[in-house]
């Protein structure tokens, strides 16, 4: 489980496919802290790290999680948002993520309000249920707060410490991110459409 607070920016050095999956090795500040078997949020992708190596660290997606996020996508040099775990006796200063990405969105528009941005995206429509005015919302694993919401669209604005601590500067018109909803939003729309 994650808070959505970015920790670090790691730089993809290598990827590898092996059969389905694909292997991406990453250096970052915090690489030499973690240890295998460990729990990284990876832009919002929860992955396993499964070897350190010379100040990097390993992590395998499988083909579902390629499927289902912007990972295929990656390539050596981009930098990607990272987050370790949240311990139970630490603060939650964003949201409950779990690191569990429901979807993509694609970056509609970015506006530069001269000391803040703002960033439109919009999702496929079968998520729209998720996205309310003033709720929590995950892009590339970081918590951010959604307004201006219609149909299939939400606006997010960013601060100027989360744009320069965090992947979210590098997102342009027709980028592709990935998206966790708040989980809480899901199991009430969930037991809403049950009890109809």
């Amino acid at each position: 489980m994650f808070t959505g607070i970015i920790e670090a920016l790691g730089t993809i050095k290598e990827i590898k496919n092996e059969g389905t999956n694909r292997i991406f090795w990453l250096e970052s500040p915090i690489s030499h802290d973690l240890k295998i078997d460990q729990s990284v949020s990876h832009n919002g992708v929860c992955l396993t790290v499964d070897a350190l190596e010379n100040g990097l660290h390993r992590v395998t997606a499988i083909a579902e999680t390629l499927i289902k996020t912007d990972l295929g996508n990656w390539k050596a040099g981009d930098q990607v948002n990272l987050e370790r775990c949240m311990r139970l006796n630490d603060r939650l200063d964003g949201h409950i993520v779990q690191g569990h990405v429901d979807c993509t969105a694609i970056c509609i528009s970015k506006e530069d309000k001269s000391g803040s941005w703002e960033f439109r995206f919009k999702i496929p429509e079968e998520f729209e249920a998720l996205i309310i005015e003033k709720g929590s919302i995950s892009v590339n694993g970081t918590s951010l707060t959604i307004f201006n919401v219609s149909v299939d669209e939400f606006t997010v604005a960013i601060i100027p410490y989360t744009f320069v601590h965090t992947t979210i500067k590098d997102i342009e018109f027709g980028k592709k991110v990935n998206i966790e909803f708040d989980i809480i939003g899901k199991y009430v729309n969930r037991l809403n459409h049950c009890n109809r």
